[in-house]
């Protein structure tokens, strides 16, 4: 067993980040500027950095000397607005994009380009603090339509002929498909509607979302998705094909080593609305929890191949909150957010306090002394 590394990273400063947000939630010293995201793995746009002695540089670099992929990457993720609504493909589909693209010549920064890598990344996200707010999955046509009742549209006015084709292309034939690509359609009819609603000012979300985004048919796509707040330990699960947007608050993700995201709107990026369609689960539903598992005592288990969603997901997130023992199932990452543990893995030791991030560069039976959260990413 080799020892654990302390490592870190740089917060990434997208703009719909929280300013001082990674900061304000591991204890560090604030940037002064927004703070959206700090990635923890290999991912070679952002690896993480060795901290303190070890061989390798980063965690790309380890990742190619151990010759074994780290099979997640993990996030801390800090938001005062809204992503972009988007979604993930399947491994299939994943790696048919990507050799199509590749062979077409996209180059990979392009902007249009849609497939970074040929792999899947299904994700979870695990609210820090008490009011995490998302959109997650396709609510029932039904209760779409009752929202369009309460948007506050003039039943004679200009734009109640697109507010009727919305209500009769969702109680048609599979409703929500239809709606959805008719408000990405480009009709001047949706325009139309886009600004009648956001006039209104009678939906929170809908004048929040334009805000930033003015007359993108992102926001009334949004107003056919499930909202949910989450309390601090309460989860979501993304799995490939579901539309979701963070719309603010802290979280851990933990996901696959991917970068594909087909987006839908709500995004100054490329929004590519085939391949968008291709990779779309339209079946409506309640948002997909995930709810934890006591594994050990004071271990909670994030699992989603519990879930038959989730059963070729090879990885879960722990959560230790006092003394605890417990088995990494590959190399993991450890992060805690409150608290302290000193941590013992197969006779090696370290001590990480909130804030700090470690590195354990092999499958291992661990054991934790201390209280607090403390995250731990590790394949099964």
């Amino acid at each position: 067993m080799s020892r654990p590394v302390p490592i870190t990273n740089t917060p990434r400063d997208y703009a719909w980040g929280m300013p001082d947000g990674v900061s304000r939630a591991l204890g560090w010293r604030p940037s002064g500027g927004p703070e959206a995201e700090l990635w923890l793995g290999a991912h070679p746009l952002s690896p993480s950095r060795a901290a303190g002695d070890a061989p390798w540089r980063d965690l790309a670099e380890w990742e190619r000397d151990a010759g074994t992929p780290l099979p997640f990457l993990m996030k801390v993720l800090s938001a005062a607005s809204n992503l972009s609504l988007q979604a993930h493909p399947t491994t299939a589909q994943a790696r048919e994009g990507f050799a199509r693209e590749e062979a077409a010549g996209v180059p990979l920064e392009a902007a249009e380009r849609n497939y970074k890598d040929p792999h899947a990344k299904p994700e979870i996200i695990v609210a820090i603090d008490d009011g995490f707010e998302a959109l997650c999955g396709f609510r029932p046509a039904g209760e779409t339509a009752a929202a369009i009742d309460r948007l506050g549209i003039d039943e004679h006015g200009p734009h109640a002929p697109a507010s009727a084709r919305w209500r009769a292309l969702l109680a048609g034939p599979d409703g929500v498909r239809a709606a959805f690509l008719w408000l990405l359609s480009g009709a001047p009819e949706v325009a139309g509607l886009v600004s009648a609603v956001t006039d209104a000012g009678v939906d929170e979300l809908a004048t929040r979302l334009a805000e930033g985004y003015p007359g993108d048919p992102g926001i009334l796509v949004a107003l056919m998705m499930n909202r949910v707040t989450l309390r601090a330990g309460e989860a979501l699960w993304l799995p490939a094909g579901n539309i979701h947007a963070y719309l603010r608050g802290t979280g851990v993700e933990l996901m696959g080593p991917s970068d594909n995201v087909l987006r839908g709107g709500l995004t100054p990026k490329h929004v590519d609305r085939a391949e968008l369609e291709r990779v779309l689960d339209f079946t409506p539903g309640p948002p997909s929890r995930l709810q934890p598992e006591a594994v050990a005592a004071n271990v909670a288990s994030y699992r989603p191949a519990r879930l038959p969603s989730g059963a070729d997901v090879d990885f879960e997130l722990l959560l230790v909150t006092g003394d605890a023992a417990f088995r990494t199932g590959s190399a993991a990452i450890a992060l805690a957010v409150d608290g302290g543990f000193a941590l013992t893995a197969d006779g090696a030791s370290a001590d990480i306090s909130r804030g700090g991030i470690l590195f354990l560069p092999d499958a291992a039976d661990v054991t934790a002394t201390g209280s607090g959260r403390l995250f731990v990413a590790t394949g099964l």
